[in-house]
């Protein structure tokens, strides 16, 4: 099965990408920012506001596919000041169980769509765990 996802208010934002490709029992999610849903506006309120809302962001993309963070497994993140990688961290946390970790790999980039501190893609299983 191969099939290109991008809800109603993401299609409102004209970017050229789909929100998420499945292909067979994998969801391939773009990489979310901490923006507002359906604008092209990062959230106010420094990093750890961001990163939250970039989560949310995953999570509604999960959501919108019968899925949840547990069905996560693997994350890359990409910051553009790694020196707030722990603020990234305390909000990243909290939004899996801490022995359903995702494999992750983070990194620092010099630049990020609309000047986001962080952006975060992942990937995802979709068949019985």
């Amino acid at each position: 099965m191969l099939q290109f996802i991008t809800s109603p208010a993401a299609k409102a934002t004209n970017l050229p990408f789909s929100q998420a490709v499945r292909v067979g029992d994998t969801l391939y999610l773009s990489g979310a920012l901490g923006n507002v849903p359906g604008k092209l506006e990062l959230v106010p309120g420094g990093m750890e506001a961001e990163a939250r809302q970039t989560m949310e962001n995953v999570r509604t993309v999960l959501s919108d596919n019968n899925l949840t963070f547990d069905n996560v497994v693997k994350c890359t993140i990409m910051m553009a000041d790694m020196k707030k990688w722990a603020d990234f961290n305390k909000v990243y946390v909290t939004y899996f169980k801490p022995d359903r970790l995702p494999a992750r790999s983070a990194f620092g980039a010099n630049g990020l769509a609309l000047g986001a501190q962080v952006e975060v893609e992942c990937m995802a299983f979709m068949g019985k765990s």
